[in-house]
């Protein structure tokens, strides 16, 4: 069973082993998919192994039209 240890400590590994940021493309493609069912989408999959820092998150922006009067 893949679990969320499993997909940190692939994550890690290849950041040690490339020097940088792990991409999508550094990895194999089932790899990726794994990776991601585990720690969702890629940004967060990095933060969730402590390679990128969270950003915070902001509101969505509303577009929202002046009424006539």
């Amino acid at each position: 069973m893949f679990t969320e240890e499993m997909a940190v400590e692939m994550l890690r590994k290849k950041f040690d082993e490339l020097e940088r940021l792990p991409k999508k493309e550094d990895f194999e493609g089932a790899d990726v998919a794994r990776i991601k069912s585990r720690l969702g989408p890629w940004n967060r999959a990095l933060e969730a192994a402590g390679l990128k820092e969270k950003k915070p998150r902001q509101g969505k922006k509303r577009n929202i039209k002046e009424k006539k009067l």
